[in-house]
């Protein structure tokens, strides 16, 4: 009798050629003429006509909003509260239905199918961080059940720092980085995104968080965007394990277009960027590449109103790293020199990806999976 496997080992043995005979072909839908692009993370453009700019067939949305908290030790706190973001999914769903000539809500993977065959774009809605959730802890996390249906596939459990559910990339002490867990109430956020099919994703999570994320999920994990710590000595980036461990969940590690996290050089070129894809497919396999872009379609706004001058551009950045210098959190006391790779920082950058993949050595093959079926493949496994 033949043993049974699940679903995370075949994924597993198709990263590593073992098992393609148990599992039928997954669909793909790259053309003669162009190849499937996804994106891991951008946000609804204010010009529609960016969206068949950008030749982006679908992506993570982000239609988080933010809300100001005054602390008890008189700071202000920025977070995705549930009164924020229940509004925010609302206009952004009422606004992708209002313009179903060129955008589809993303429900399930097929969308990715619908949007390609009919020239439109599909938008698969996410919230970064689970703030939002936090005051149903005790009311079985109900909600939840109103974001999945408002439209979210996509939770990223916490943003920077952490909060009930799990430890955050910044998160510090007198001596830096603490690297918090993921708490009792983290554990039960997974289960109920596993039962509701909503994507997990664990950008912005410490790496124990990120960690204990890949033991308790029962469905494939991503980190939608962030960068490589063995590159980059960096609180953002992340090490080899929690690379190894997403993608042993059958997720993905998209990396993102923020230059000062893909180098400490001078000047970021596109070859840097390769080189994070191509540490991600040396630990994690090839099925765990993906592009992802943390910025507007188009690319960094007073970055392109600058024509794209590093210099100038960083100085906004600034007066929030020295912040976090001051509080020893790790590779903040490397001074930025830059903001965005300018040849990626264009609306046409897929493609200009997709040329330097080539140029790199990438198969055919390879590239139609980090420049989108990757992507395919885990929303097809999630989002059922």
């Amino acid at each position: 009798m033949q043993p049974l496997i699940n679903r995370r080992q075949l994924i597993k043995g198709l990263a590593a050629g073992t098992v393609l005979s148990q599992l039928g072909p997954l669909p793909t839908l790259a053309s003669e003429n162009k190849r499937l692009f996804v994106d891991g993370l951008c946000f609804l453009p204010d010009d529609l006509a960016d969206l068949g700019a950008s030749g982006i067939d679908a992506y993570l949305c982000d239609i988080s909003a933010i809300e100001a908290m005054k602390q008890t030790d008189g700071t202000t706190n920025y977070k995705r509260t549930y009164q924020a973001c229940i509004k925010s999914i609302s206009a952004a769903k009422i606004r992708v239905e209002a313009n179903s000539d060129k955008l589809i809500l993303g429900l399930n993977a097929n969308d990715i199918n619908r949007a390609k065959q009919s020239d439109r774009t599909a938008v698969f809605f996410q919230i970064q961080g689970a703030d939002c959730v936090e005051g149903s802890i005790n009311n079985g996390l109900s909600q939840v059940d109103e974001f999945h249906a408002k439209g979210l596939r996509a939770l990223q459990l916490t943003h920077h720092y952490g909060n009930q559910f799990s430890g955050g990339a910044l998160d510090n002490d007198a001596s830096g980085g603490l690297n918090l867990p993921l708490t009792q109430a983290g554990e039960a956020l997974i289960n109920k995104l596993n039962d509701n099919h909503i994507l997990v994703d664990v950008s912005h999570s410490s790496p124990q968080a990120a960690l204990d994320t890949a033991r308790v999920s029962r469905s494939p994990i991503v980190q939608s965007h962030g960068a490589v710590r063995a590159l980059v000595n960096h609180a953002r980036c992340s090490p080899d394990e929690v690379i190894k461990a997403i993608a042993d969940t059958g997720g993905l590690f998209g990396v993102f277009m923020m230059s000062f996290w893909l180098t400490n050089d001078k000047v970021p070129t596109v070859d840097h960027y390769i080189n994070h894809l191509k540490h991600v497919a040396n630990v994690g396999g090839i099925d765990a590449v993906a592009i992802a872009n943390d910025y507007p379609l188009r690319g960094q706004k007073n970055l392109l109103k600058l024509n794209n001058n590093n210099a100038e551009g960083v100085k906004q950045y600034l007066s929030w790293w020295h912040s976090l210098r001051e509080k020893n959190v790790l590779g903040y006391d490397i001074e930025p020199e830059h903001v965005v790779i300018p040849e990626l920082n264009d609306i046409d950058r897929m493609n200009r990806i997709d040329l330097a993949l080539s140029k790199a050595g990438f198969s055919s093959n390879d590239r139609d999976k980090i420049m989108g079926q990757n992507w395919q493949r885990v929303l097809s496994d999630v989002l059922v």
